[in-house]
């Protein structure tokens, strides 16, 4: 019995090597990869196993009843012969990994090929290997759960069955026992402990995946978080080469290119088709992929005729937008890894990955236009504002001072002249926007005369800070119209431009008749009307403000009935690059 133990698990570690050797192959991790087999998956599964089956009986030994002697190659089972084997790994694995169809598919033909072999066993022992197939799918449901040791018992009770099955079903009886005396404990041990060692490998090959996917989703993310910047550009020459390169390093391709609709945009490596700058399309395969939106992987001569041998192979994947085919994405690598299914799936998934921020970038920038436009829209009301109202001061003048009128239409038309890009600008100094407010109070002063007295407090380190055009004047403008509009003496001004901590904080205050506290939120959230102007000053300043500097930098408003009002607002120092600006003269 020992002898025939020790030759047991020799034959079972020969099946265990190849064993091993099958877990590399592709259609076997992708059947256990999958929870659920259907179709051809399942088929495979079943004739794989079975094939394992027939295996393990080819390689047991036949067993004389009579002699005891034992024959190390199955020629033809006579009569009175049994076979001491190791068919049942492959069919309860078979119902461990595939459940009751599959166990039962590779038992049947197990068992039916050991019924043709003969031997006064050849029935139980077929019966017993399609119930082992069986019953081993009873524990499919909990296959994730499966241990080594657990596949070793379900081996070891299947085996068992079998001489069970031996005793009942085989004659004469005596025959029975005695060949079950002999080869009833090697096998239900070997049996056990190559059930055992398969899902060990089984388990190994899982783990293994499982290491891979981590790691492929690791570089995916780390991919990502390259080429974001790049592709939150568009599909440009530039952005291209950026991503080309990230790719090439990451993926280690033996090359990577991309294309728009018509043109190679960029490529690093060993690429097909480009010799330098403005290069159209060449290949059939890339052509098919912008028609069709549908990656081809490894294409044949017949699609790509042109595809140079020396580059081994490659994928072509779309690049989309908005369910638009853009452009293109081409890997190319060796032949490895052109059967890697991980890698495959790898680039499947940058391509999804390089469209989504494609089109993460496209919406971007269409909102940025979309906020620039607004913002544009926004200045250009600020033009017809501040005309209407200096026009009135000036036909006022032309009655009682036609000279000083005539001075400040000419002022008011350099002012008009070097203004004409600010409604463009998307940001201008403060020392210009008070150069500005400089300009429009020499007019506004015209009117008051003795009445308006303006006071600066300027920090002239922070001048330098960019800011929106027009963003001042609508302030001092709400001051003189609406707070001074019945003060006849005494008007105070005061403009204040300091720095506060890591913020420049810019203050408009006054000591006119104040504003309802109920009409301050209307005055900054909405266009309000007004007897005196288009009531759309403050709102317009404070959604400008929003726009381009964030929810902090709103403009607030504080006032006292009969007492004054103040505005102020504040910016963030690191939207700006600070210089040194010179002293502005009242």
């Amino acid at each position: 019995m020992l002898d025939l133990l020790l030759v047991m698990f020799e034959r079972v570690g020969t099946i265990i090597a190849v064993a091993f050797i099958l877990t590399r192959f592709d259609f076997f991790k992708n059947m256990i990869r999958h929870d659920k087999l259907a179709g051809q998956q399942e088929i495979k599964a079943i004739v794989f196993f079975a094939m394992f089956g027939i295996a393990g009986t080819y390689l047991g030994f036949t067993l004389n009843t009579s002699t005891l002697q034992f024959n190390s190659a199955i020629q033809g089972v006579v009569q009175e012969e049994a076979i001491a084997n190791s068919r049942v790994i492959g069919v309860v694995i078979a119902g461990l990994l595939g459940g009751y169809r599959v166990g039962l598919g590779a038992g049947l033909i197990a068992g039916i090929h050991r019924m043709t072999l003969g031997g006064f066993t050849a029935l139980s022992c077929g019966i017993s290997t399609i119930i082992a197939g069986f019953l081993s799918g009873y524990f499919y449901k909990n296959k994730k759960g499966l241990s080594p040791v657990t596949a070793m018992m379900i081996g070891a009770l299947a085996e068992a069955m079998q001489m069970g099955v031996i005793l009942l079903v085989a004659t004469p009886f005596e025959q029975s026992f005695a060949i079950v005396q002999v080869i009833g404990v090697p096998m239900i041990l070997t049996n056990g402990f190559g059930a055992g060692i398969f899902m060990l490998i089984i388990q190994s090959v899982i783990n293994t995946e499982k290491r891979t996917i981590a790691s492929q989703a690791e570089k995916t993310l780390r991919i990502a978080n390259q080429t974001i910047t790049y592709l939150r550009q568009g599909l440009t020459a530039q952005s291209a080469q950026a991503v080309c390169t990230i790719l090439y390093d990451e993926l280690h391709a033996t090359g990577v290119a991309m294309t728009n609709k018509t043109h190679i945009l960029a490529h690093v490596g060993l690429t097909h088709g480009y010799d330098g700058k403005d290069v159209r399309i060449q290949t059939d395969a890339t052509r098919e992929v912008l028609s069709s939106g549908q990656i081809i992987n490894h294409p044949d001569d017949q699609i790509d005729h042109q595809l140079n041998n020396t580059l081994g192979s490659m994928m072509i994947a779309p690049l989309m937008e908005k369910e638009r085919t853009i452009g293109t994405l081409k890997i190319y690598y060796d032949q490895q890894q052109a059967n890697e299914s991980i890698h495959i799936e790898l680039i499947e998934g940058l391509s999804k990955l390089l469209s989504e921020q494609l089109e993460i970038g496209g919406a971007e920038r269409t909102l940025q236009l979309a906020k620039e436009a607004e913002i544009n829209a926004l200045q250009a009301q600020i033009n017809p504002h501040f005309l209407f109202n200096s026009i009135n001061i000036i036909v006022s003048l032309i009655r009682t001072n036609p000279e000083e009128a005539r001075t400040l239409l000419n002022e008011l038309s350099n002012y008009i002249r070097k203004n004409v890009t600010g409604t463009s600008a998307r940001r201008i100094t403060l020392k210009e926007e008070l150069a500005h407010i400089k300009a429009y109070l020499a007019i506004i002063e015209a009117r008051f005369i003795d009445r308006l007295h303006v006071h600066y407090e300027l920090d002239f380190a922070t001048l330098s800070a960019m800011v929106p055009p027009f963003i001042l004047q609508p302030l001092v403008e709400n001051a003189i119209h609406h707070g001074f509009h019945d003060k006849d003496t005494d008007c105070e001004l005061t403009i204040s431009i300091v720095q506060n901590g890591k913020d420049i904080s810019v203050t408009v205050t006054d000591n006119g008749r104040g504003i309802d506290k109920e009409r301050i939120q209307d005055l900054l959230h909405q266009a309000v009307v007004s007897e005196t102007g288009t009531g759309i000053g403050l709102y317009n300043v404070n959604r400008r403000l929003v726009m381009c500097f964030g929810e902090a930098a709103k403009l607030h408003l504080q006032s006292v009935l009969h007492e004054g009002t103040k505005a102020y607002f504040t910016i963030p120092t690191e939207e700006n690059t600070h210089e040194d600006a010179t002293s502005i003269n009242r």
